[in-house]
């Protein structure tokens, strides 16, 4: 297995790529953002071994990225919430996303993010192509686009 670490590079890409560099990670980070909250719902949504799973919950809470909340006391369980670390990632994600949606989505984009204000679509600077704001996270949804599979998680209330 590779290491976690770039230990000999001196880069801000390789010490970001050390809390979010791997596929898992930043699907889990991906699920955040649409609502997903509680491991068992991250961990059928994304049909990822558990073991898995709660390694990068921790490695995300442990980051900063996510933090845990209890939702209920017998048996304890926790959800995880995106922080202000991890709410500053939204322009990350929205990037792979419309990379993806160029390059990769033959079909479509499977994902519509659109400014809550006025439904309009979010562009590749973060702009809503109606009344032209400039639309951050909170300020954004998230919904099915052309090719969204047939379940989709809920986008973030």
């Amino acid at each position: 297995m590779l290491p976690r670490t770039y230990d000999n590079q001196v880069c801000s890409v390789a010490r970001a790529l050390e809390a979010i560099g791997d596929r898992w990670t930043m699907l889990v980070v991906r699920d955040a953002f649409l609502g997903v909250r509680r491991f068992e719902d991250f961990q059928r949504d994304l049909d990822i071994a558990r073991n898995v799973l709660a390694d990068r919950l921790g490695r995300l809470v442990d980051d900063g990225i996510l933090e845990r909340r209890p939702y209920q006391e017998k048996p304890e369980r926790f959800e995880y919430r995106l922080t202000e670390k991890g709410l500053s990632l939204w322009p990350v994600l929205v990037s792979l996303m419309k990379w993806g949606d160029r390059y990769a989505a033959p079909n479509g984009p499977p994902t519509l993010i659109l400014h809550r204000d006025c439904g309009g679509e979010v562009d590749e600077r973060f702009r809503c192509k109606v009344c032209g704001a400039d639309v951050e996270a909170r300020t954004a949804e998230a919904r099915p686009g052309p090719a969204a599979p047939r379940r989709w998680p809920t986008a973030v209330p």
